[in-house]
């Protein structure tokens, strides 16, 4: 509960007002609202920005007004008011909205209707019907000393207000009196007020021990009397208590200053006297008890066109030997009469590892022959595991031989399990192998040890120190080596441990730890999540193990308990605060029993479990439908399951489900279903990929299976610049052209942007924003120029160091400081001298609340331009494959990209609703080997959620107008029809006007009869038209082949109506673009129907494309509908820059490094009109232009249409006499819009 009353009394008066609703978001709070309609609706929530404060948020007009109350000094409240105002001051909530109830007393609008929370059932947590937990279990008796206070318990944000002040007060009120009495009597003690001072020092007794006992170490290690000292005393106030209590305090906190001012000292000195008497210093960690890894050897047919088999003659084998502590690969080869041929490669001859996408088994090697000449040749492996643990073990060789200090790249197991309350057997093997079901590793690297070990567990009864103790034994028998644990974090009996690789302990630091209870109230440690994180040299890590709510048809409750971990879990970076922990970490892991059930009947379940059929199953996983529709996870990536599902089995035995239980209310049924799940997210261009995902078979002491997973993920390290500090002419600078966000709100207030990094000393603001506009009640576009938006400078300007930086954004509003959502942006996209662009989605608290675009650049200097390749770097894509000459089709990838190159060809925004479920679930079809990141696709349950549909209103329960309108006579148009945008130059035909703007694709989409997927066969046009529709965005600049990790992608979204999908005819783009600036320039292949369409990976993937963001998600509908159907848009602000639009790319590979090695060529097959660039200065009007209308639109400046028609200007052929007094009287007074206008009649002129 918020803030603190005057004089120790409640704010909230006796009791919680029915209008106050604690903790409820903003975005929730607009949305009761907006349900209740009604200009004067109120309620009363907690701010978000000001701990103790209050939000007030009022209805007038259809916008919402938010003010904030907030506590001074003395504990009143008050309504936070303009400067030189006085404001009202009142002891209790009630007391002040009793005031703004009557009218003129400041606010937009009398408060009249009060908008009540909803009350919840006691009964909803109480759920321990389904086996899971007979009754809630008991604490562990001990607390787990490793368990710093969280948010989760209650008294640490209730002493803040209430701790010695208020128990100071309670004493003065009632127990001073009694003392008073006492020493008139002639009492020589306090007896009440040691009894207060004991209790306000509870929480510091307990701190102190928690000191004392680390010390106890430390005393043991370097100085013997303390360490004794120490002991006794811990000891003796265990049993201490009543008055003695507070003296025993008192001592200890001496005993405490004496330690902490000579431990240094004497540690000093032991270590000195150690040195002398040992001169030898110890081995390096890595050379300690390491195990060797043998020689491996891979049986490998080479790959061989028929052209080149008539020369060689039959196939040829070879044997592929692998020597990772030798640093050498020998390729032999079979010859006749049992002959071998052999050649011996180093580790720095092997030049790059080449993974096929379309054959899974396929490996290209590249060779260093001679100096600057290389060979490649391509193996057959036996299986695509096989090629895996090849490329693995290679990968360990490199690593291990390279001249880097520091790891570029680190190996991550994570393991979640549901213990069922009884002790783990004696082996658990398997699980830490990751031997069972599933995706699994290959026995070659099965035993290889990883760098971190990262073990959750529920109803894990086993105390902390012996379940540590196990695991660390069962590392010790598998890998020899003594793993190190981290951190072990408790709630109850869910435990989280981490455990990493002697060598890599100096590499971890700023470790916390935290929990939170989601159990009956929030307020019991049943249910609920422990969270670890720490820095790995210069990377990241957030892990987090839940166990949330059970039973069947617990979903909301499930979701709920999600966001209040998101929300009230206190990880990372301080700094941090106004973002969730989804965005606190380079990469964040989520694991545990979320509990989420299979939406089917039992014995339909059975049956396709039988037959090993999960496709079905994972259909109606309550995780996977409430991820599509956004409710939870978000963005979050999930390997594809082909396990069978994790609970509920008999115990004892993995062969039989059991079902059913007879409680007292009756027969209980929980049926088969994936509770145990390992998901994770993380930031964009970093380096991820999932190796494995699957259970055990043969742990079954539980009615849970053990869950595995292992993760390549790439690290960076604790930069150093070998120049030292950036001189003024040595500088690197992140500098904005502009900003422009859709908002999700009905405030119409003003915003800033704070920006946040590592690279930055610390974080910066803009200025507010200096345009706005709405075209829907509940969304908002803002947008800053590039005189609001401060330029930054990195602490560091060298490349190597600003490609592995991330830029954390947060849009807040001016009158609550109030988040409206935060996003990342990688800066490795957008280095170079021309600005590049962004786009990206807001998310706050676990919820989509807009998007955000704009344009950037990242200025290095070029003496700090030197960079290497990275070790994840060295595996790559089939170049042939995924360009596609010889008609090679191409797997997707795991990756996806959120930003917009500059030279890019550009699309509406109105794009982003053009793909449809059809060609989503084509693409899942064809592509079934993908991750569960790449999502399943979307039945109509998606279309009925209003939520996710804005045709149909963003705001549940609320009748969108405008769509009412469009849904109730689908045979009128909304608007008349508007010119559409010109063909490019060398287009074959004009478009003809289309009613729905020229926000649209220009395919005909046929009701009945959907666009495909790019995954179809089907001529280049339709496919390159499903692709562009489908991928909004796509920049380049990553390593491809599951080398780069991206968000994932949305779902499939519903369909739009039927107005919203008209389009017009056809047009061919042909005009080249350039990729980079700094490359020559890349000829575009023509678009047609001669063969298949050449699509980089990325863009397979229907909806997704190489923006996995960008896909058809709620906010992108409801700008297609904002910007194109609704009558009344009003003309664009001059800051605000056109919408993009992205072409589907070839090869990605060579933007791996920067800068990039080879020229990208681009395949373009949507037949769509370019458009002016962001921020673009280009000058020259196309050839196909034919109205005044398309010029301005090539120029990005149609907004002066209206004008200089309005003045006689109709015609190109007149406009060359324009001169800057007529541009004036049209409306155009920006000098630089004048100049771009009059240099394009210019060189118009010079054209004829």
């Amino acid at each position: 509960m918020a803030g603190g009353g005057g004089g120790g009394v409640s704010p909230l008066g006796p009791a919680p007002p029915m209008w106050y609703h604690r903790d409820l978001s903003r975005a929730a709070a607009e949305e009761l609202l907006a349900r209740a309609g009604r200009d004067g609706s109120f309620l009363v929530r907690d701010s978000e920005s000001v701990s103790g404060a209050y939000a007030l948020c009022v209805l007038f007009q259809k916008h919402v007004h938010t003010y904030r109350i907030l506590p001074d000094d003395e504990g009143f409240l008050a309504v936070q008011t303009s400067q030189g105002v006085q404001p009202k001051r009142f002891k209790t909530l009630p007391e002040l909205v009793s005031l703004y109830l009557q009218p003129n007393q400041g606010l937009v609008t009398t408060l009249l209707y009060a908008v009540d929370r909803e009350e919840t059932a006691v009964t909803d947590d109480r759920d321990y019907s389904d086996g899971e937990d007979e009754k809630p279990p008991l604490p562990p008796r001990s607390a787990s000393t490793s368990t710093p206070p969280g948010p989760e318990m209650p008294t640490e944000s209730t002493l803040a207000a209430n701790g010695l002040s208020t128990i100071s007060h309670e004493y003065l009120k009632g127990s001073y009196a009694l003392d008073l009495e006492a020493v008139k009597q002639g009492a020589s003690s306090l007896p009440h007020l040691n009894k207060t001072l004991v209790a306000s020092c509870k929480r510091l007794n307990g701190e102190v021990d928690k000191v004392l006992s680390g010390l106890e170490i430390l005393s043991k290690v370097f100085d013997q009397q303390s360490a004794f000292m120490v002991t006794k005393m811990i000891q003796q106030s265990v049993n201490q208590g009543g008055d003695q209590e507070l003296e025993n305090l008192v001592t200890k906190l001496a005993i405490l200053k004496d330690l902490l001012s000579s431990i240094e000292k004497k540690a000093l000195k032991a270590l000195q006297d150690m040195s002398l008497s040992s001169p030898c210093s110890p081995p390096p960690f890595s050379m300690r008890h390491s195990k060797a890894i043998p020689v491996q050897a891979f049986e490998v047919k080479l790959d061989v066109y028929l052209a080149e088999l008539t020369k060689i003659g039959k196939s040829q084998k070879y044997t592929l030997s692998v020597d990772v502590e030798g640093g050498r690969l020998v390729v032999m080869k079979k010859v006749k009469d049992n002959q071998e041929d052999w050649t011996t490669f180093t580790h720095d001859k092997i030049r790059q590892l080449i993974k096929s996408q379309r054959v899974q088994n396929k490996l290209g090697i590249v060779f260093e022959k001679e100096k600057d000449k290389s060979q490649r040749k391509d193996f057959i492996f036996a299986s695509a595991k096989k090629r895996e643990a090849f490329c693995q073990l290679l990968q360990l060789m490199k690593n291990k031989h390279s001249n880097q200090d520091e790891p570029d790249m680190i190996s991550i197991f994570i393991g979640t399990w549901n213990m069922g309350s009884v002790p783990s057997p004696k082996s658990v093997a398997s699980w830490v192998l990751c031997r069972g079901l599933g995706k699994t590793l290959d026995e070659i690297t099965v035993t290889i040890p990883h760098d971190l070990y990262v073990f959750g567990s529920q109803e894990n009864s086993v105390c902390d120190r012996e379940w540590v103790e196990s695991l660390r034994a069962v590392l010790k028998e598998q890998t020899e080596l003594d793993y190190k644990p981290i951190a072990v974090q408790t709630l109850w009996s869910i435990k989280l441990a981490v455990l990493v690789k002697p060598e890599h302990e100096n590499r971890i630091s700023h470790v916390g730890m935290s929990s939170v209870k989601t159990g009956i109230a929030n307020t019991l440690g049943n249910k609920g999540a422990v969270g670890v994180s720490f820095m790995f040299n210069g990377t990241s890590f957030g892990f987090v193990n839940c166990h949330l709510t059970s039973g069947n048809e617990k979903i909301a409750r499930r979701n709920q308990n999600y966001l209040d971990i998101l929300r009230l879990l206190s990880l990372g970076d301080k700094q941090l605060s106004s973002f969730d922990i989804s965005l606190r970490f380079t990469h964040l892991f989520w694991l545990g029993d979320l509990n989420y059930r299979l939406d089917m009947d039992i014995q339909e379940i059975l049956n396709y479990i039988n037959r090993k059929e999960f496709e079905p199953l994972l259909k109606v996983d309550q995780l996977n439908l409430e991820r599509e529709k956004n409710k939870v996870f978000l963005r979050f990536a999930e390997e594809e399951i082909s396990f069978p599902p994790t609970y509920r089995y008999e115990r004892g035995s993995r062969d039989t489900y059991v079902w059913q239980k007879q409680k007292a209310t009756g027969m209980r049924t929980n049926v088969p279903s994936w509770c145990d799940r390992i998901l994770w997210k993380s930031y964009p261009e970093t380096h991820i990929v999932c190796n494995s995902y699957g259970c055990t078979d043969d742990i079954v002491t539980s009615d849970h299976s053990p869950v595995f997973g292992t993760f390549e993920v790439g690290v960076t390290s604790q930069f150093v610049s070998k120049k030292g500090l950036p001189k003024s002419s040595e500088q690197a600078y992140i500098e904005f052209e502009s900003i422009e966000a859709i908002v999700k709100t009905a405030s119409r207030t003003k915003f800033f942007i704070e920006f946040y990094s590592t690279c930055l000393e610390e974080f910066k603001k803009s200025y507010e924003n200096d345009s706005q506009s709405s075209d829907n009640v509940n969304f908002l576009r803002v947008g800053w120029s590039n005189k609001q938006l401060t330029t930054l400078k990195p602490l560091l300007s060298e490349i190597e160091y600003l490609q592995d930086q991330h830029l954390l954004l947060t849009v807040k509003s001016v009158d609550g400081y109030e988040s409206y959502g935060e996003c990342v942006l990688a800066l490795k996209s957008m280095i170079g001298s021309t600005a590049q662009q962004f786009h990206t989605y807001l998310s706050h608290r676990g919820e989509e609340t807009g998007n955000i675009r704009g344009s950037m650049r990242v200025r290095v200097p070029a003496e700090r331009m030197g960079t290497r390749e990275r070790l994840y770097e060295w595996i790559s894509v089939d170049q042939d494959e995924t360009s596609g000459p010889k008609g090679k089709s191409t797997m997707v990838s795991r990756v996806g990209h959120e930003y917009v190159k500059q030279s890019v060809v550009r699309k509406q925004l109105g794009e982003l609703g053009k793909v449809n479920e059809e060609g989503e679930k084509n693409c899942k079809e064809e592509n079934a080997a993908r991750s569960k990141q790449d999502t399943p696709e979307g039945e109509s349950s998606i279309g009925k959620n209003s939520f996710n549909n804005p045709a149909y209103y963003i705001l549940e329960g609320v009748p969108h107008p405008s769509a009412a309108e469009l849904l109730s006579s689908p045979t009128s148009p909304t608007v008349p029809p508007v010119k559409a945008p010109p063909p490019s130059a060398g287009a074959r035909t004009k478009p003809p006007p289309a009613a729905s703007g020229p926000a649209h694709s220009r395919r005909t989409v046929v009701p009945g009869n959907p666009a495909r997927g790019v995954g179809e066969e089907s001529s280049s046009e339709d496919d390159g038209g499903a692709a562009l529709a489908g991928a909004q965005g796509g920049g380049i600049g990553g390593t491809v082949g599951s080398t780069l990790n991206r968000p994932p992608p949305d779902f499939p979204p519903p369909p739009l109506p039927k107005g919203a999908l008209e389009t017009a005819a056809e047009a061919q783009l042909s005009k080249p673009r350039s990729l980079y600036p700094d490359l020559a320039e890349v000829r575009i292949p023509p678009a047609g129907p001669a063969g298949p369409l050449a699509l980089g990976d990325g863009f397979r993937r229907g909806a997704a494309g190489a923006l996995d963001d960008q896909s058809c998600s709620v906010l992108q509908m409801a700008k297609t509908l904002s910007e194109s159907e609704f009558p009344g848009q009003p003309p664009r602000a001059p800051s605000a820059p056109p919408p993009v639009r992205v072409p589907t790319i070839g090869i990605l590979d060579a933007c791996r490094t920067f800068p990039p090695r080879n020229p990208i060529p681009e395949s373009i097959a949507e037949d769509m009109p370019e458009e002016a660039l962001w921020g673009s200065s280009s000058s020259s009007l196309s050839v196909g232009e034919s109205s005044v209308g398309e010029w301005l639109q090539r120029l990005g400046l149609e907004i002066y249409e209206q004008g200089l028609l309005h003045n006689g200007w109709d015609d190109l052929e007149f406009l060359s006499d324009i001169t800057e007094e007529d541009l004036e009287e049209a409306g155009v007074l920006d000098p630089a819009h004048k100049q771009i206008l009059l240099e394009s009649l210019r060189q118009q002129q010079q054209q004829k």
